[in-house]
């Protein structure tokens, strides 16, 4: 009997998840006087890139135990009824309901992208197996109807902690914890996790240290590096009962360089052959943290990672008088400019320009920069006002914005217009 755990099927063959190891080996530097520094991390391998499954449904733990005239009929047997089953569950997740159009297996075969093989034995005559179907976004979406854009949270860096053994490791060293990570398909979440590979600098920067850390200095230029506008550290700490019995997991979810806890939970594996499932289950259960964590606005970018922008010396056209004078030339001194950090819906890139020119076209805005980019959630744009806030709330107001304030910063939505009582004439 064979056995694949974690390795995905294609249409045309096998692609399993490639590992890559990387070796850092001593490195000598001459500064001066030549002063030999040696690398902080050798040796080691290093590095797990992370499965893409954006554009996939995905549905597992499908379980099968087909026979067939040969081996091979018998695997493709099970994956048929896999394909099939796989289609009636997404369909009660997305509608609830077990009334499931049937699809023909040729209509199956051509929006599954591919069949994921969690266990598997077999046979002469028989397979049997647990299997997950991944299916494709874009035209399984068309059958489902649910084409339509979904809220996404913010780009949040990911720092996996492992602590086992009274040693805590994030990215230096290849672990069970990171493994885990990489493996997870986040398709089907709507928070948008950067995950490293943990090759290069990354063992070097994202540390265990580095989430300890509260200054935002570091933080504002390692988000801006990796692309993300937050960060959030899951941390599993491992304990074993006896050697080779069961192994206890304490999962926590953190959120933000305060490592501010969302949630925690524990788990139990009976022996180290159960540590990888159990840490598995560890990262779907703490993604259903942090999605409830965005459903109610906890994970909303901090405004003090955005990197603030130089008020720039000249203003933009677009910012003069109407009367094409500018109002701060001549001998007139610049007071009072307050920097304030906006967060508003930004569905697309248009919204994003919208707000911008909305925000520009106020007097006495002298910048607004989207600092904070997250395309189908909330982006938070960092504006310098002369005026206080509250001045610029009520302008905003006055534009047709919805406008609430809190925490030195401004959050602001377009309001919904009034509807209509019936045979009203429309407004001439």
């Amino acid at each position: 009997m064979l056995g694949f755990n974690g390795s995905t099927r294609q249409k045309a063959g096998v692609m399993g998840l490639r590992r890559i190891g990387f070796g850092v080996a001593g490195a000598a530097l001459a500064l001066g006087m030549a002063v030999t520094l040696r690398a902080q991390i050798e040796g080691g391998e290093r590095g797990v890139p992370p499965i893409d499954s954006s554009s996939s449904f995905e549905v597992s733990g499908i379980k099968v135990d087909v026979t067939g005239p040969t081996a091979e009929a018998a695997r493709v047997g099970g994956w048929r009824e896999a394909q099939r089953r796989g289609w009636r569950s997404l369909w009660r997740r997305t509608h609830g309901s077990d009334a499931a159009p049937n699809l023909s297996d040729s209509t199956l075969d051509s929006i599954v992208s591919g069949i994921v093989v969690e266990q598997e034995g077999t046979g002469p005559r028989r397979y049997v197996a647990t299997l997950g179907v991944l299916f494709d976004r874009a035209r399984t979406g068309q059958i489902l109807g649910v084409t339509g854009r979904t809220r996404r949270s913010a780009p949040l860096l990911v720092i996996p902690i492992q602590v086992s053994g009274g040693a805590m490791t994030a990215l230096e060293l290849r672990n069970p914890w990171q493994e885990a990570w990489a493996r997870f398909r986040t398709g089907n979440s709507p928070v948008d996790y950067v995950r490293p590979v943990g090759t290069g600098p990354d063992p070097l920067l994202l540390n265990q240290g580095q989430t300890e850390r509260r200054g935002r200095v570091l933080w504002r230029q390692l988000l801006d590096q990796y692309g993300a506008a937050d960060v959030i550290v899951p941390q599993v700490s491992l304990s074993r009962l006896w050697p080779g019995g069961p192994v206890v997991g304490r999962f926590s979810a953190y959120h933000g360089p305060d490592r501010r806890l969302l949630g925690s939970f524990s788990l139990r594996g009976e022996s180290s052959a159960a540590i990888a499932e159990m840490l598995d289950e560890g990262v779907r259960r703490l993604d259903e943290i942090y999605v409830a964590a965005l459903t109610r606005g906890a994970l909303t970018p901090d405004p003090s990672l955005v990197i603030e922008e130089p008020i720039p010396e000249e203003l933009p056209e677009e910012l003069l008088a109407e009367d094409g004078v500018d109002p701060f030339a001549g001998d007139q001194a610049v007071v009072g400019v307050t920097q304030l950090s906006v967060q508003f819906d930004s569905p697309d890139a248009g919204a994003v320009n919208a707000a911008e020119a909305a925000l520009r076209a106020i007097p006495g805005v002298r910048s607004a920069v989207t600092g904070s980019l997250a395309i189908g959630g909330v982006s938070v744009m960092r504006v310098a006002y002369e005026g206080e806030a509250a001045a610029l709330a009520t302008a905003l107001e006055s534009r047709g914005w919805s406008v609430s304030q809190g925490g030195g910063s401004i959050r602001i939505s377009r309001r919904a217009p009034a509807a209509q009582p019936a045979g009203t004439p429309p407004a001439q």
